[in-house]
């Protein structure tokens, strides 16, 4: 596993019967392991993880193992309302052949320092899979600070990563102070990679790559190279389409440029539902603004 470059937080794909569409889930994930991503992350919040059920996750994760073959690492995302079931779904991404975790804090209970911390340390400790912290106080309520950070990485020699999602520019730098080289630092806010970069970071949690591969992949390089003028200038264009990612509707907003590049479809599960209305109406016309100048074209 290496835990570096432009790693996408796959959308999960649905049938017109909302059961999940495997065939496609396969054919993606190549698509965007061939546009250069390094590996696909599966079951995330942009996965819409919560509404899978066990069986459907394992089915993804053996789908997408099988359709990479070897050639890129898959992720599995960690979510679950207890660290049992966490725990229970960590150790069938191992069996599953995944080459890494992505562990997540718990859905609906939002537990203090010490509960968040062993519930960490025991996902961390169900299997021998390298992983990820995922760090996301927006979404998830709970906050996991640099120092929390480097005192799990000391404890749990496989902690690999971190996807740092606080919107805070200074965590990197801060994890880096601490850390030194000892955990890869991921940007996981798609309007934050090049500023993300340049304090340090090595990897991209993404989303919106997984409708324009080619152009996150290439700004992802741009930023990693220090080429300045080419990586502002790229990302001024992306910018109006990254920021749908930090957006409450992000699953549905990226899954519609999904369907405007014909890469997916806008289907999701309830409780979400496709937008509709003057809603769609205002996110089609930014969507197909930025795509009419879009600099890469597949």
């Amino acid at each position: 596993m290496k835990w570096q470059g432009v790693i996408p937080a796959l959308t999960t794909p649905f049938t017109e019967n909302l059961s999940v569409d495997l065939e496609f889930l396969g054919r993606h994930a190549d698509i965007l392991v061939r546009a250069g991503c390094t590996g696909v992350v599966a079951l995330g919040s942009l996965g819409e993880s919560a509404t899978l059920a066990a069986d459907e996750k394992v089915a993804i994760l053996k789908t997408l193992v099988g359709a990479l073959e070897g050639r890129s690492p898959v992720v599995a995302g960690v979510a679950a309302l207890s660290t049992r079931e966490a725990c229970d779904l960590a150790r069938a991404a191992e069996a599953a052949g995944c080459s890494g975790l992505m562990i997540l804090p718990p859905y609906v209970y939002r537990g203090d320092d010490r509960e968040t911390d062993a519930h960490f340390s025991a996902v961390l400790s169900a299997t021998r899979l390298p992983s990820m912290l995922y760090n996301n106080p927006i979404a998830y309520g709970t906050d996991v600070p640099p120092p929390r950070i480097a005192a799990l990485a000391k404890r749990h020699e496989h902690l690999a990563a971190v996807k740092e999602s606080s919107a805070d520019v200074r965590r990197i730098t801060e994890l880096k102070a601490l850390l030194k080289d000892r955990l890869a630092l991921f940007v996981g806010v798609d309007d934050l990679i090049v500023e993300g970069m340049a304090a340090g970071a090595t990897g991209w949690i993404a989303g919106l790559v997984n409708a324009l591969p080619q152009e996150s992949v290439r700004l992802f390089d741009l930023a990693a190279a220090l080429k300045a003028p080419e990586a502002s200038k790229l990302y001024e264009w992306f910018l109006p389409l990254l920021r749908l990612d930090t957006l409450p509707k992000f699953v549905q907003l990226i899954k519609l440029v999904q369907a405007e590049v014909g890469l997916g479809s806008e289907r999701v599960r309830p409780p979400r539902l496709p937008l509709a209305g003057a809603e769609r109406a205002a996110a089609l016309r930014l969507v197909r603004q930025a795509l009419a100048g879009r600099p890469l074209r597949r």
